[in-house]
């Protein structure tokens, strides 16, 4: 069984940070520590987890990361930022000071267009290369030009696209979303993270509704600029934690053993210098 290493994994500490969104997320509004996802994830393989920030109220930004850095299985840390605010150098500075931290995040599918389009915003994310930072990208399909846009302004970042590019997406419309994929993927320094598709699949989600995502993103982005997130616990929404890992070993069993091991850790090692 090849080792995985979860890119996308969110914890939920309410007794400890504050995060807004959850009153509207009553199916996951609640604690989700470190302990209940290793009983789960290490019999299927998962050896070690990047989380990913769980846009906590902005205050708890930096000690978000910190605390989880503590915890047992967690080889790093996507922190949350906001690129857009005058101050976000010093932000920048005490996030890359951190050390475990391996790229930021804005969450973009829930916010207006024009937010990561102004010059500033550009601007700021260029300054994520000169301390090795990523930055992934959480987008809407109809969003994907949006996100290509700040990609090209951006030549020297290396960027990772959650969630397959489709976010919300209704499982089953494969156009426009596969067209902008084929688009977005000729970006040299954007790959793709294959995650988050049952989610939005539905608890009658099928294999064969959910494999041409995940083949057409490794088709356009090659197996050297692809990973892996479970996307847990907003993957409960769709499914488990269990099945999401049957899935993608189902889905990929045909690739070479290389092919699957770059996908499922060697790659995360890389692109987020684990």
């Amino acid at each position: 069984m090849i080792p995985i290493i979860d890119t996308h994994l969110h914890l939920i500490y309410p007794d400890r940070f504050a995060y807004p969104w959850l009153s509207g997320a009553p199916a996951i509004n609640r604690p989700w520590s470190i302990e209940d996802y290793l009983s789960e994830a290490r019999p299927l393989g998962i050896e070690a987890a990047l989380h990913m920030e769980v846009a906590v109220d902005e205050g708890d930004i930096e000690a978000e990361s910190r605390f989880v850095l503590g915890l047992d299985g967690i080889a790093g840390a996507i922190a949350g930022c906001r690129p857009e605010n005058p101050d976000f150098e010093r932000q920048l500075a005490d996030l890359a000071a951190v050390p475990g931290i391996r790229g930021l995040r804005r969450i973009l599918h829930e916010v207006p267009n024009t937010l990561s389009q102004t010059p500033h915003f550009a601007e700021n994310i260029r300054r994520l290369a000169a301390h090795d930072l990523t930055f992934d990208l959480c987008l809407r399909p109809d969003q994907l030009p949006v996100g290509q846009s700040l990609v090209d302004r951006c030549p020297d970042v290396t960027f990772v696209l959650d969630h397959c590019g489709a976010q919300h997406i209704k499982v089953g419309e494969l156009t426009p979303w596969r067209e902008y994929i084929t688009e977005i993927a000729r970006r040299p320094n954007l790959n793709a993270k294959i995650s988050g598709i049952i989610a939005y699949a539905g608890k009658s989600w099928t294999l064969e509704a959910v494999r041409p995502y995940v083949e057409h993103v490794i088709d356009s982005f090659g197996w050297d600029r692809v990973v892996w997130g479970s996307d847990h616990p907003v993957v409960t929404l769709g499914g488990s934690l269990t099945d999401w890992v049957g899935a993608t070993r189902e889905i990929i069993k045909g690739a070479s053993a290389d092919e699957q091991t770059k996908l499922l850790n060697a790659n995360a090692k890389r692109i987020y210098r684990l």
